[in-house]
């Protein structure tokens, strides 16, 4: 039996996998006494990522790649989410901005019972200034719009139950759409309408402080990723007054 499920999505990630970034992930997994699994998912690359992802997985056991159609990272993730065979499963950022073995304090949430498990940037040092702003004008957003709690929804670093996983990933609306791309990056709505299905659902949330490190790239538009943000807050919203999170 799998007890854990790690998905990791990747968009042109040849040179970073090539570097070795994965291979953080698979000293840490092959120390663990239970039985688990890596989903490296393709989110339509352009770039030879499923030729370095399958080398890496020949010589990698319990690591196995997932071709998808582009459709943006939001996309990318459900699928793997869905694929996933795991009691527990995690997404996480290639690039390990937040460390693999941060999972570690995962655990004891999910003894405690717990459903969903989600990692909190503390101060996110490193980050350009241009985000952290943008970041907290987004925390008072999702608080009006969508009246969420957390201090960071968008750490890419979240851990489900197998149950939660899929009352969770089946229902999305907003990034649910298998032919829709959205390009590399998640825009915000992505976590937040995880987020919110959570609560809808009434499913027990703990929110832990994790280490993160800023990763440079490129794909950070701060105007653009703000109205996209911005609208899909309201997207959701709506989605909410439409009734399509009904349990």
């Amino acid at each position: 039996m799998i007890e854990l499920s790690v998905v990791i999505p990747a968009y042109n990630e040849e040179s970073n996998i090539k570097l070795g970034v994965l291979e953080s992930v698979a000293e840490y997994l092959s120390k663990q006494k239970f039985e688990w699994e890596v989903l490296i998912v393709d989110d339509g690359s352009t770039d030879s990522t499923v030729l370095a992802a399958e080398k890496f997985s020949k010589i990698h056991p319990g690591f196995r790649v997932l071709k998808e159609p582009h459709r943006g990272k939001g996309g990318t993730v459900i699928a793997g989410m869905l694929a996933a065979k795991g009691d527990k499963i995690i997404f996480t950022d290639l690039d390990q901005a937040t460390p693999i073995a941060e999972l570690d304090k995962f655990f004891p949430k999910f003894e405690n019972g717990y459903d969903v498990v989600i990692g909190s940037r503390t101060g996110r040092e490193g980050a350009p200034l241009v985000r952290k702003t943008m970041a907290y004008g987004f925390t008072a957003l999702r608080l009006i719009i969508l009246r969420l709690p957390y201090k960071d929804t968008q750490c890419g670093f979240k851990g489900f139950t197998k149950d939660a996983s899929e009352k969770i990933f089946k229902r999305m609306q907003v990034y649910g759409n298998r032919e829709r791309a959205r390009g590399a990056a998640v825009t915000a709505g992505f976590d937040l309408e995880v987020l919110y299905i959570a609560r809808k659902l009434g499913l027990k949330v703990a929110e832990v402080p994790v280490v993160w490190h800023h990763k440079a790239t490129e794909r950070i538009n701060p105007i653009k990723d703000s109205f996209e943000g911005l609208m899909d807050l309201l997207r959701v919203r709506f989605n909410a007054f439409a009734g399509k999170y009904r349990v």
